[in-house]
């Protein structure tokens, strides 16, 4: 195993990123617009944000029916595509590097965001979870199951997505399949019960993901595209731990070594499951072995303990979150040992440049 600090370079196929620091895609809510298209305020904000080794966006919708989140972007119309081109022009100026996260919620939605149909998922299972409409907090519905039609529409309008990202300027993108949405819902028996190719075991429940890759990869280069999974995902959006989880990600992960990826972005546990029957609590550590490319590691970790995993081989970069909100310099504090200022969670999810553009970086 390969050992590195966090402030070394590192090389994602033919991209060099500046050091192994990542900024975590993040909703935020400012696509505050009808087209649901980025703006200068959403420019400004990763322009600022541009000293790390790699930006990776806020989930952003492939298409009309993969949206669940109010005031969040797309990519999949010309409008979209145009304001994602203030974005990239403004961290490449700042000498930047920046992934786009393609997005579908699934299940995770609700009929206020989609015209009144009613949200697609692999089976007709309601999460029973709340959703945060445009009307306000209501309960989650029972979604339709997709056709094979249906799918085979997803997986295009991922690749389409793809294709949009590359002409707005990204470096490449990241594909959400993790934390309970949609991609996440086909590897899980507590969302898809289906009998056909895409439901029953490991490999079906999983085929859509690498039908997805294999249509991502004839839009762009394959060593351009990131995968994000969750393994040990529990009681997070109608999912739980089961006896099938484990073995459906070693299988999902092992494959993934016959796609030289930009890289595989994993979370360790959200909650603690130590005491969850068939999970498994330290996710680096277990696929680190299995997984040969780059790994990318995130959830909670802090320059220290980011440069322990890294100093363990156990991973080749480190994504922070909520960090970077209230810090746009997080490189150069960590890099000179200085204090984090502390994000406002009140300002999240607000539209406007309050707890979003105006944290201000030390003077270097």
């Amino acid at each position: 195993m390969t050992k590195h600090t966090l402030f070394d370079p590192c090389q994602l196929g033919d991209l060099s990123l500046s050091s192994r620091i990542v900024m975590a895609p993040l909703t935020r809510g400012r696509a505050a617009n009808n087209e649901n298209k980025a703006n200068d305020l959403i420019a400004e904000y990763y322009r600022q944000r541009a000293t790390a080794g790699l930006l990776i966006t806020e989930g952003s919708q492939i298409s009309r029916r993969a949206v669940g989140y109010h005031n969040t972007p797309g990519i999949y119309s010309k409008a979209q595509i145009e304001g994602w081109k203030l974005t990239t022009r403004a961290v490449h100026q700042a000498g930047g590097k920046i992934f786009i996260q393609l997005w579908h919620v699934g299940r995770i939605s609700h009929p206020d965001y989609l015209q009144g149909l009613r949200p697609l998922a692999p089976s007709a299972i309601d999460p029973k979870i709340t959703i945060r409409t445009p009307n306000g907090k209501k309960p989650s519905v029972l979604p339709q199951e997709m056709t094979q039609l249906e799918i085979h529409q997803v997986v295009a309008d991922f690749a389409q997505a793809g294709a949009n990202a590359m002409e707005a300027g990204f470096d490449g993108v990241e594909i959400h399949a993790s934390n309970g949405y949609l991609l996440h819902q086909f590897f899980a028996p507590a969302s898809n019960i289906r009998m056909d190719e895409y439901g029953g075991n490991p490999e079906n429940r999983s085929r859509i993901l690498f039908e997805l890759l294999d249509a991502l990869t004839q839009k762009m280069p394959v060593n351009r595209i990131g995968v994000r999974l969750n393994p040990s995902a529990h009681e997070i959006q109608g999912l739980n731990i089961t006896k099938d989880t484990l073995p459906t990600f070693d299988y999902l992960i092992d494959r993934m070594n016959d796609y030289p990826l930009a890289f595989l972005h994993l979370s360790e546990p959200y909650t603690n499951v130590k005491d969850v029957p068939h999970s498994e609590p330290e996710i680096a550590r277990r696929y680190r072995p299995i997984y040969k490319g780059n790994l990318m590691i995130n959830r909670g970790f802090t320059a220290e303990t980011a440069m322990k995993v890294l100093d363990e081989g156990l991973a080749d970069l480190v994504a922070f979150g909520v960090p970077f909100i209230a810090n746009p310099d997080l490189v150069y504090r960590m890099q000179n040992n200085l204090p984090l200022a502390i994000a406002e969670p009140s300002t999240y999810y607000t539209p406007g440049a309050a707890g979003y553009t105006d944290y201000p970086a030390l003077d270097q």
